[in-house]
């Protein structure tokens, strides 16, 4: 029964894959052309928020955005898991516009989506060039230490399989020289509505929660970086619900 159910489903599930894939572009170039006339880019993150939101209802994935009010009045680092490609749409959604995005470099070469981007005022950092990546944490810390609030996902990617990959410094480091809190996030559904791998989206359903804010009173800039990192990820993990998958599997492990 189970196979004749999904037999009969798929060809739904194609044609819904399609329209939302459909729709999203539609919104991406509407928000595009938004952000190339907008001047300034709270004007332009507001029109980018605006969009996401519409996306995400025409597509079927109703999102709730739990605890907004723990996000300080003034300057942050937000930090969340990564679960999808589709996680920056979902958290330019939950958002206020006053946040400013850190991205993996590829991005700013892919045509369309890297000038969207770039006009929202989104900061790319490189993964693989040791020379260039020191560079780029130079300029964030910069955008930082000027008072504005980024959007980091400190895992770097996210695994084919639910777990809470280990977190990279460099939001860290960023919130600690900066002189400002760390707010960790999660998100949960987007694994479900955008599979890693996946070819097409499906509906369902997407929260966003804030988590209390996370400060450290440490001796060094480095310090406090780790003691930040380690706290943001207990609380992430601890609500999350999913394996820990920095530390290895028992048979591994023997």
């Amino acid at each position: 029964m189970n196979g004749v159910r999904n037999g009969l489903l798929a060809p739904l599930r194609f044609a819904y894959g399609l329209y939302a894939i459909g729709a999203f572009l539609l919104l991406a170039l509407c928000t595009l052309l938004a952000t190339l006339c907008l001047p300034g880019v709270q004007r332009r993150r507001a029109a980018a928020r605006a969009g996401a939101r519409a996306f995400l209802w025409a597509a079927g994935m109703p999102l709730t955005v739990r605890c907004l009010e723990r996000l300080p009045a003034g300057q942050c680092v937000v930090v969340s898991n990564h679960a999808s490609y589709i996680d920056g749409v979902v958290f330019t959604a939950a958002l206020p516009p006053r946040f400013g995005f850190v991205i993996k470099r590829e991005m700013n070469s892919v045509p369309l989506a890297g000038l969207l981007l770039r006009r929202l005022g989104s900061e790319f950092v490189e993964r693989f060039n040791r020379n260039r990546g020191a560079a780029d944490a130079r300029r964030v810390l910069r955008n930082a230490v000027s008072g504005n609030s980024l959007v980091f996902f400190p895992e770097g990617t996210f695994p084919q399989r639910p777990g809470l990959l280990k977190f990279h410094t460099g939001a860290f480091l960023t919130a600690a020289r900066a002189g400002c809190p760390v707010v960790p996030a999660l998100v949960k559904g987007t694994r479900v509505t955008l599979a890693p791998g996946g070819a097409l989206p499906r509906p369902g359903r997407i929260v966003v929660e804030i988590l209390p804010a996370v400060t450290v009173d440490a001796d060094t800039t480095e310090v406090a970086a780790s003691q930040l990192r380690d706290r943001a990820r207990e609380s992430i993990l601890r609500e999350l619900g999913e394996p820990d998958m920095s530390v290895p599997p028992a048979s591994a492990a023997a």
